[in-house]
């Protein structure tokens, strides 16, 4: 009996060191990057400062020449590429982040209920 409360102690331990790992993990790499207003991301394109972008759906986030990072929102512009292209800019593209199912983002979102629930189990015995 006693051997099965550790064993579900650890496991609940184990399941939280995963849950921390993963959701800390996931934090985007260009969380650095300053907001960029779109008007003068076109002036800065047309100033040719940019040095190239990665457009995700409306999303943008690029590089200046300078090494300095950016990111805004494009509205629905189709002269937006042309010009980029036009003015030496990089372009990339990336597909658009979605809502996918995930087994790691139903298991952090129901993480609270199971902790409770298994320290409950776990203090009922």
């Amino acid at each position: 009996m006693n051997i099965s409360r550790n064993l579900m102690l650890w496991v609940i331990i184990l399941v939280c060191v995963v849950a921390l790992f993963n959701l800390f993990q996931g934090a985007s790499p260009r969380n650095n990057a300053r907001e960029l207003a779109f008007s003068e991301f076109r002036a800065s394109v047309e100033r040719n400062e940019v040095q190239e972008v990665t457009i995700q759906g409306s999303n943008i986030l690029g590089q200046l020449k300078s090494g300095s990072e950016f990111r805004t929102y494009a509205p629905d512009d189709p002269s937006l590429v042309p010009d980029l292209l036009s003015n030496g800019v990089v372009v990339k593209a990336a597909p658009q982040n979605s809502n996918e199912f995930s087994i790691w983002s139903v298991l952090i979102s129901w993480f609270p209920m199971l902790l409770i629930v298994g320290v409950w189990i776990f203090f009922m015995r």
